[in-house]
């Protein structure tokens, strides 16, 4: 038991490294209470089976790791290990290893984060919330955080902007009904309304992720002009307001700016008639 106990605490480092660990035992099932820091929020019941049909013919391979409660109606608090708890129960056992540490809450919340992220098949939403909990409620440093779940900063940084998505984004992606690579590509759409637009046609046309990637360049680019120069910009002003007075007279009207300031309006008129209705129409007298 001493040798597995070793060879655990070095394939694990977060293990290693926060304190004390008392030697393997065998811990009854029902005085084991669940982690209230437990990060994961959805367990695929048909993999919760397939991992308990695997306990009862194999046992447990990879021990619980559990705290000594001193009050209450459990004896033991569950720090890591939520799926395998859980399977054991299904598969009637009685009695599980574990490893029975000292840790406080914010000791277990992180242990309990870095384990689900290292070892769980968590979706992408719940790695992101993960990544967001080290950093805030741990405490943890964003250029450590990487260190510490084995990841690089951009993978970190891909995760973490995915919180910034509409939460109808963040639902399917938590159902997996699209992939990170659909999030990914929405994430650069700057419009909410787009987004989830684009979202509605993914789930009705199960568009693939180089087409909403596609589409979503084409949206960015069409939102993108290049700067023009002022006195482009003062031409097109006054062409707009020469169309607006046009309407309103219902004839031709072009402005004529001045290269330094002022200008002058020309008025097209057909004939005298015509032009009298244009002076009452631009007479505000009456």
């Amino acid at each position: 038991k001493r040798r597995v106990l070793e060879q655990c605490i070095q394939a694990s480092p977060f293990l290693a490294a926060k304190g004390p660990v008392n030697a393997l035992q065998e811990i009854p099932i029902e005085q084991i209470q669940v982690n209230p820091f437990q990060p994961r929020q959805d367990f695929d019941s048909a993999a919760l089976h397939e991992l308990s049909q695997s306990i009862q013919q194999h046992g447990i391979i990879q021990p619980l790791t559990v705290k000594k409660l001193r009050d209450g109606t459990y004896e033991y608090q569950l720090i890591t290990g939520e799926r395998r708890l859980q399977a054991s129960r299904l598969a009637g056992l009685t009695h599980v290893p574990a490893y029975i540490r000292t840790a406080d809450d914010q000791q277990m919340l992180e242990m309990a984060l870095v384990e689900n992220i290292q070892r769980e098949n968590l979706n992408p939403i719940e790695i992101a919330l993960s990544y967001q909990r080290l950093l805030t409620e741990c405490k943890i440093k964003q250029d450590a955080l990487g260190i510490q779940v084995g990841k690089d900063r951009t993978t970190v940084n891909n995760y973490l902007r995915l919180l910034k998505l509409p939460p109808d984004v963040q639902i399917a992606l938590r159902s997996r009904e699209i992939s990170m690579g659909h999030a990914r590509a929405l994430i650069n759409i700057a419009s909410t309304d787009t987004q989830l637009r684009l979202l509605q046609e993914i789930l009705k046309h199960g568009l693939s992720v180089r087409d909403v990637e596609a589409r979503a360049r084409l949206l960015t680019q069409g939102k993108s002009t290049v700067k023009q120069p002022a006195k482009a910009q003062k031409n097109v002003t006054f062409q707009a307001l020469g169309t607006q007075l046009g309407n309103r007279l219902r004839t031709s009207v072009k402005i004529q700016p001045n290269p330094d300031k002022g200008g002058a309006i020309k008025i097209t008129f057909v004939d005298t008639q015509d032009l009298e209705r244009i002076i009452k129409l631009l007479d505000t007298s009456h």
